[in-house]
């Protein structure tokens, strides 16, 4: 049977609930009543509106590790849990990007931190939305053996993550743009985004599943952070070719200064002309400028650059499932192909 379209009813379903669980009177004093109505626009404005495949697949993958008939309400209720644990770390880590970024919109809406009546009081709002997922761990699934593996692989990754946005925001380009390489870009991505975004999800159902043994994980990690990688690549290819109708944000990069897989590779085939009009224009918060550089993108083909790579990596991540996988079912990891496999936005 075929759970997809039921979980996702299910999941989307549960978010009201647990935002009111979060903020019931139940543990709250009376003294902090306006800022926990203020945690409650705090949640409903920052963690619904993405495509919520983060926290889906918390529920897929725990379909996958079991036999059908272990998985009971009580554990699907809890796997839809961890799911919006993990919605919730990606909105926080979201706020708090558009406010060292100063990007100006997030999921087709204005970014928290733009709002007249937040600036950066949002940047409380972030600590209180990551505090919120230690709240509700520890009220769910405290009686469980594996509360404090996955009380655990919350702050690492929250602590591997802040090291990614550390070493992205870190990264300039310099006189002679020696920092963007290859391989910082790729630690970037590693620290950054596919931790959280990859390997969390599957970890927290392993977890669950009572798989705790170390080589398990990392084969799963070496995996996931593979996606990782292709799913970064994507979103830099989208910034700048995307169409903001449809990926609901636009295009900072070049305006930002971000090491992108586009200029590192821009950087690669540039000829010294192109090189002096990209060293002129890149990281000026300018549209005319940035128009500049993503004529040289176009001139350089790096769409085609692009789709080839996608291939490549595609294929990639395929061998790597059927190498990796071992005691856990393909299916875990090709549902993650399919969802992130020429995707749009």
């Amino acid at each position: 049977m075929n759970y997809a379209e039921e979980d996702r009813k299910r999941f989307d379903a549960a978010f009201t609930r647990i935002v009111d669980d979060v903020v019931s009177n139940e543990g709250h004093d009376k003294e902090i009543k306006d800022a926990v109505l203020k945690l409650r626009q705090v949640l409903e404005y920052n963690v619904p509106g993405g495509k919520r495949n983060r926290g889906l697949s918390v529920i897929g993958s725990i379909r996958h590790l079991l036999n059908e008939e272990d998985v009971t309400e009580d554990v699907i209720n809890i796997a839809i849990l961890l799911g919006w644990c993990v919605e919730w770390f990606q909105a926080f880590f979201l706020v708090a990007d558009d406010i060292m970024d100063q990007s100006l919109t997030r999921r087709g809406q204005p970014c928290w931190y733009k709002k007249p009546d937040v600036g950066l009081i949002a940047v409380n709002d972030c600590i209180m939305m990551e505090q919120t997922v230690f709240d509700l761990l520890k009220k769910h699934i405290r009686h469980k053996d594996y509360y404090l593996d996955v009380v655990e692989l919350f702050h690492e990754v929250a602590y591997l993550t802040s090291l990614g946005q550390s070493m992205d925001l870190i990264t300039k380009p310099g006189k002679a743009f020696e920092n963007f390489t290859l391989d910082r870009y790729k630690t970037i991505v590693k620290y950054k985004t596919a931790f959280y975004s990859f390997y969390l999800p599957v970890a927290l159902a392993l977890y669950m599943a009572g798989i705790t043994d170390k080589e398990t994980h990392e084969n799963a990690k070496t995996i996931l952070l593979e996606m990782g990688e292709f799913f970064q690549i994507q979103d830099d290819f989208l910034d700048a070719f995307g169409d903001p109708a449809i990926t609901g944000k636009v295009g900072t990069d070049i305006e930002e200064n971000k090491c992108t897989w586009l200029i590192v590779k821009a950087l690669e085939k540039a000829t010294p002309q192109q090189l002096s009009v990209i060293k002129e224009n890149y990281g000026i918060n300018d549209k005319e400028a940035s128009s500049k550089v993503k004529d040289i993108y176009k001139d350089l083909n790096l769409e085609k650059v692009f789709r080839d790579y996608e291939e490549t990596s595609h294929e990639r991540m395929i061998q790597l499932i059927l190498e990796k996988s071992q005691k856990i079912p393909k299916a875990v990891f090709l549902e993650f192909v399919q969802k992130i496999y020429k995707r749009k936005k």
